[in-house]
Parts: C-alpha cells; sequence; structure tokens
C-alpha cells in the first residue's frame, strides 16, 4: 500500500523526502505521477504531496531577476501580465500544454523534474538562462537547468532533494523570444517538436546574443549550438543568409533519419524556425532596433 504524506512546508517536505529516499515521490499537480503510477511504470512507497506549500506558489520580479516558484501551473504562466512581458516564450509554451484542465493543475515544477522529450516549457526556459535552486536537509544548490537535465525522463535531482523555484534573464530592450510547436492534431497533443528562440540585438541591427533550444524525439530538451553560432554576428535583416544556415543545423541536429517521425522533425523545424525568426525580427525591428 501507497502512504500518502501531505506537508505544509518546504521544512516537512525535505524531512519526508530524507526519510523516504528513492521510495518516496514527490506529488504536486499529478499530471506525470499519477498516470504513471496507475500504468504500473511508478510504484513508490510514499506520495508526497507538497500541493499545499503556499511559499511556493509564488512570481516575483527582484534585482531584475525573475523568480517563479516549483507550484506555479501552467494556466498561471500563460496568463500572467509579468511572464508575458519578461519572458513571452514560457507564456507560450505554457499556453501550448495541452487543455486548460491540464494547465490549471499542471505546474512548472513538474514540467521540469519529468524531463520528458516533449515538455514544452523547457526550451523556453533553457534560453531564459534557467536557473534552479534545490533544496533538502544538507542545505541548498543553485544549478543550470542544461546541467540538470540528463537525459530523457532523468535528472540531476537528488532522492532527498526538492525544486523549489526557478530564476529566469530578462529580455533586454532590443531582444525578442519566442515559442512553437508542431504536434499531430492539435496544441493539446504532445510536441513531434518544439522550438524556443531568442535574439538579441545592437543598435546598428547585429544579433549580438542567441540562444535556440528544442524538444521531441528522443532527447531531452537541449540547446542547438551550432544554430546559434550560424546566427550570432549575423545582421538582423540578412535574408536569408545566416537564418536559413540556422535552420538547415537545426535540421541536422534532428540526428540520423531512422524513422518517420525523425524525417518529419527534420523537414519542419526550418520551415518552423523561419516562422519564429520572422516573429522575433518583427518584434525587435518595430521596437527600434
Amino acid at each position: 500500500m501507497v502512504q500518502y504524506c501531505r506537508v505544509r512546508s518546504v521544512a516537512e517536505a525535505v524531512d519526508e523526502l530524507s526519510r523516504w529516499g528513492t521510495e518516496g515521490r514527490v506529488l504536486a499537480g499529478g499530471t506525470d505521477v499519477m498516470p504513471q503510477c496507475l500504468r504500473g511504470e511508478q510504484a513508490p512507497a510514499a506520495l508526497i504531496d507538497i500541493g499545499g506549500i503556499e511559499g511556493m506558489q509564488g512570481i516575483s520580479e527582484v534585482g531584475g531577476v525573475t523568480s517563479i516558484g516549483a507550484l506555479v501551473t501552467m494556466r498561471r504562466l500563460a496568463t500572467a501580465s509579468l511572464i508575458a512581458l519578461r519572458h513571452p516564450a514560457l507564456s507560450q509554451a505554457a499556453a501550448a500544454v495541452g487543455a486548460w484542465q491540464t494547465q490549471t493543475v499542471a505546474t512548472l515544477g513538474g514540467n521540469i523534474c519529468s524531463a520528458a522529450t516533449t515538455a514544452d516549457t523547457l526550451p523556453a526556459l533553457l534560453v531564459a538562462d534557467a536557473q534552479l535552486t534545490l533544496v533538502s536537509k544538507s542545505g541548498r544548490r543553485r544549478v543550470g537547468l542544461d546541467e540538470f537535465l540528463e537525459g530523457p525522463g532523468t535528472t540531476a535531482l537528488r532522492p532527498t532533494e526538492l525544486l523549489r523555484a526557478v530564476e529566469l534573464e530578462p529580455l533586454g530592450e532590443r531582444s525578442a523570444e519566442g515559442y512553437l510547436k508542431v504536434a499531430r492534431r492539435s496544441a493539446m497533443d504532445l510536441a513531434v517538436v518544439g522550438l524556443a528562440l531568442r535574439l538579441d540585438v545592437a543598435p546598428s541591427g547585429v544579433i549580438d546574443g542567441v540562444r535556440i533550444a528544442m524538444c521531441g524525439g528522443d532527447r531531452s530538451a537541449h540547446r542547438v549550438p551550432s544554430a546559434e553560432s550560424a546566427l550570432l554576428g549575423a545582421q538582423l535583416s540578412d535574408e536569408p543568409g545566416a537564418f536559413a544556415e540556422a535552420g538547415a543545423a537545426l535540421a541536422d541536429a534532428v540526428g540520423p533519419v531512422a524513422s518517420v517521425e525523425m524525417r518529419y522533425r527534420r523537414r519542419v523545424l526550418p520551415g518552423l524556425f523561419d516562422r519564429l525568426t520572422r516573429r522575433c525580427c518583427a518584434e525587435i525591428s518595430g521596437a527600434g532596433a
């Protein structure tokens, strides 16, 4: 029989995690954990329900850094004005996570810790250089999301640790970002491929910062340095030039076309990237870049 443990504070949560170790499983929104338990993919001895911890449900801006509690839901991320203004890619990604019924309970922390290859928020978080705060009875540590994601369904989270909050780097004055995905039938489906882009442009029109991240396939979400390098230093008005080169690099990053789905992903990525870059370039040009 599974032991159900409802906690009301971070201190209580880490106590239970320390007690149960690898036999315990954190329960927040439950959109990942409960289906896995029902399918027999997970068989924890204890479910540690952290949904009532109020200190992990906030969104704030301090010293230019956005801090988001791990229990903030997808729906709140999709509708919060602070997120839409400072992190539009994350707002768009959260809005793409299933239907509104899922969005009202699914949490950012759950989406991160599941490390699913189709997790929409992960590319958006990667282009914002997300830094995670992990806590345990031994203290706390910070780790970048790129280091935290070790592979499909695998992270650097220790059995006794709890993801408490996520900190993001906001957009600059001459910057733009966005998220787009391709799914089999609709936006409510899991992503066949998801793509996030952040562009930083100097007053001269030169792209002096670029981050590109993708999800989908057989890898966890990751940045694509080859595509980033193709755009860095290019002029914003360079059409097709560096933008076409970056799109081709994205397609190459898919890897060997060993399946129909991989071939499809490789084919649609350049077009998806073109849509996203045009949107970002228009926003930057409209802002006077």
